[in-house]
């Protein structure tokens, strides 16, 4: 059995090679210097997994050149990729060679840059942390139109406040990243709790050991269906399985998870495993009827995957499809999206669950646990936050944070007769800041400038951008993320 490359939607990709990378950047740089003074440049991309409207205003750059694999040294488990580049051609060009990201976001068509400039949590960020630890260097391109290096030793300054910085301060270019040793085959434990409180402890026990009855744990993350039911997923290595499960075709990998009590076990290759959740978008492929076995039969298994759904969400989003023709019909209010990932501490983790199944009917949720890698502390950078090492998304290391995903909508008269915009939404802000957590920015965000500055790095942001963007050739973060600049 082929671990490697028995999916439906499995490719050889070939590595572009540091000539063509040089030919890429240069045309980048070519459409940044023609671009007037005074005018905001952006990249001209097709497509985004942001979950927040954007202006269209500013010239887009040429990044056609910028998509692929430079090259992988599976000697020195390194990766060199250029910034469009996406994780399902980096995850198809190294595992030949038994190697993986050290993290790798749940989509498909999430980029090295986008992950890294932003936000992604996966299954391995118990122990591996978020996806820009694992970072070598990379180049970058600033308002000012130079491309900087930078690492842990050059620069780090940029290296430091770049993440979470969502093209606030430039862009990437190119990215060297660590690569790890992965087993062909993973062995799944679902393991079912019904009380909040001892779901809790038992997700954050793994977390912190990184073991679970004696064996090391791959991967970890947990899905809650309801206040009486929620699921550890543990994901161990293994070079042999007795066989292996398809969550491509008739069955759904979130309803696998499901059983009466007890631990259920799955087995999966490792590309299924890293992929389980992006052919039925999580869940939210059921918004679409692809869940319906009626439809599901006849749906193209290709099709089956984020990249479409998201193609689905932007017609709707065009032409007000779900409130034309389901909503409005029936006399019924227009939905409010409620589509967010939020971070707690393990402590606070039941309490918001409690919270969040009674103040709303979406379910189920994701959750994943975050740790920051060992010696990350051992950063510095002049004028940064010695306390925290990413300073603009501020995550304490020795904590364990839960990231808690739930991607629906409320009525949008969920909370009162007489809301603002995002009533909802606003709530779960709140809340959220009530339990000393905070939020990723890839969805909409309803902040004061105060409050954004309590979470998000202070007065940082902003000192960066007068040191990379002095002409602001690129939206400042808090106009980026929160009034859709």
């Amino acid at each position: 059995m082929n671990a490697w490359g028995r999916s439906v939607d499995w490719q050889r990709v070939t590595p572009v090679a540091w000539h063509g990378h040089e030919r890429g950047v240069d045309t980048l740089v070519r459409s940044f210097d023609a671009v007037p003074d005074g005018q905001r440049v952006r990249l001209a991309k097709k497509t985004s997994n942001l979950f927040r409207s954007r202006e269209a205003a500013g010239v887009g750059l040429d990044v056609s050149g910028l998509t692929g694999i430079i090259e992988v040294d599976p000697v020195a488990k390194t990766a060199d990729v250029q910034g469009m580049c996406t994780y399902e051609d980096l995850v198809d060009a190294t595992l030949p060679y038994g190697l993986a990201p050290l993290v790798v976001p749940q989509l498909k068509t999430i980029t090295l840059g986008g992950a890294v400039s932003g936000m992604g949590v996966e299954s391995t960020s118990f122990r591996n942390g978020l996806p820009h630890e694992s970072v070598v260097e990379m180049d970058v391109l600033v308002g000012t139109g130079e491309i900087i290096t930078c690492s842990r030793e050059d620069n780090v300054e940029l290296f430091r406040a770049f993440p979470n910085s969502y093209g606030s301060l430039g862009y990437v270019v190119r990215l060297k990243i660590e690569l790890e040793d992965v087993a062909p085959f993973v062995e799944l434990a679902h393991v079912r709790y019904s009380d909040l409180a001892q779901f809790q402890d038992a997700l954050a026990s793994a977390a912190a050991s990184g073991t679970w009855e004696g064996r090391e744990i791959h991967g970890l993350d947990a899905v809650a269906f309801s206040p009486d039911e929620q699921y550890l997923v543990l994901a161990f290595q293994t070079d042999n399985a007795p066989g292996t499960s398809d969550y491509t075709h008739d069955a759904i990998f979130y309803r696998s998870i499901q059983h009466p009590a007890g631990t259920k076990h799955d087995y999966l290759t490792i590309r299924d495993y890293i992929w389980r959740w992006d052919t039925d978008w999580f869940w939210c492929s059921r918004a679409f009827g692809a869940q319906n076995p009626q439809v599901r039969k006849i749906w193209p298994r290709q099709l089956r995957r984020s990249s479409f759904y998201w193609k689905l969400v932007g017609l709707d989003k065009k032409y007000d499809l779900e409130y034309r023709f389901l909503k409005k019909p029936k006399n019924l209010p227009r939905t409010e999206r409620v589509v967010q990932d939020i971070e707690v501490t393990d402590t606070h983790l039941a309490a918001f669950l409690e919270w969040f199944f009674a103040a709303s009917d979406i379910e189920p949720v994701w959750l994943c646990p975050i740790r920051l890698r060992p010696g990350v502390e051992e950063l510095s950078g002049v004028g940064l936050p010695e306390s925290a090492p990413w300073p603009l998304y501020p995550l304490d290391p020795g904590t364990t944070w839960i990231n808690v995903g739930f991607w629906s909508g409320v009525p949008a008269d969920h909370v009162s007769a007489a809301q603002e915009p995002g009533a909802f939404n606003r709530l779960i802000e709140q809340k959220v800041s009530e339990l000393g957590g905070h939020k990723s920015l890839y969805s909409e965000a309803f902040y004061s400038r105060e409050q954004f500055g309590q979470l998000y790095g202070g007065e940082l942001p902003e000192q960066m951008k007068q040191k990379y963007d002095p002409d602001r050739r690129f939206p400042g973060l808090y106009d980026k993320t929160v009034n859709n600049a």
